[in-house]
């Protein structure tokens, strides 16, 4: 009978415990979400809603969010442009000699980085030997080139993790590397989760490249 007890006992301690953990990410989305939308209808509606009321002589809910959208595309648009760009790094240069701002500028917009690795940069996953022979890192292929034997090359971005926004580039033989055999979504996923998530089954080998050739250690 304690026995017993003891089974229901961990059973509901670990339960709740997967309960807990699968609901954190919802409430944090929600509650970010929350923040986003009340932020935004706080900057904006006060500007806004005056003027709407005047001309139309009510006020009209969510309006305030919907400008706010319709100004961070435009915000969008000139920032990926030459002189969007030229401005934002004018404006970082000058935010950098300001201590405590700098500081705050600066590990938001790294968390930011972070969050916004996209997967349409990248065209495919695969796995290469790195640091060293026998050790299989993780990259993520973002063209082709060709050598000037006519070799094939893969061109990688080779991320740190699980910050991916610094890395290491690296032109490797397509015949040197190995197929993920996952989307770049899914790859990085697995980056940002330091292999915590994905497959644990992986389409590599103990064996070591030399030249070209495979060889088995």
């Amino acid at each position: 009978m304690k026995q017993f007890f003891q089974k229901i006992k961990k059973s509901l301690k670990t339960k709740i415990i997967t309960g807990i953990f699968t609901l954190i990410p919802v409430v944090l989305t929600v509650y970010v979400l929350k923040l986003f939308i009340n932020g935004f209808n706080g900057i904006i509606s006060p500007v806004i809603d005056p003027i709407i009321k005047r001309i139309f002589g009510v006020r009209i809910p969510g309006l305030g969010l919907l400008v706010a959208m319709i100004l961070i595309y435009f915000l969008g648009v000139f920032t990926t442009n030459y002189i969007g760009q030229r401005l934002i790094s004018y404006l970082e240069k000058w935010l950098s000699y300001i201590p405590i701002v700098r500081t705050v500028y600066g590990t938001t917009k790294k968390i930011i980085s972070t969050f916004s690795f996209a997967d349409e940069d990248f065209e495919k996953v695969v796995y290469i030997q790195h640091p060293r022979p026998g050790i299989w890192s993780m990259a993520f292929v973002t063209g082709t080139s060709i050598g000037e034997d006519g070799t094939e090359y893969y061109n990688v971005f080779l991320p740190t993790t699980p910050n991916p926004t610094s890395g290491w580039m690296h032109f490797v033989p397509k015949e040197n590397t190995k197929s993920a055999q996952v989307s770049v979504e899914e790859g990085i996923k697995i980056l940002i989760s330091a292999g915590s998530l994905g497959a644990t089954n992986k389409p590599i080998h103990n064996k070591q490249i030399n030249g070209g050739d495979i060889e088995q250690k």
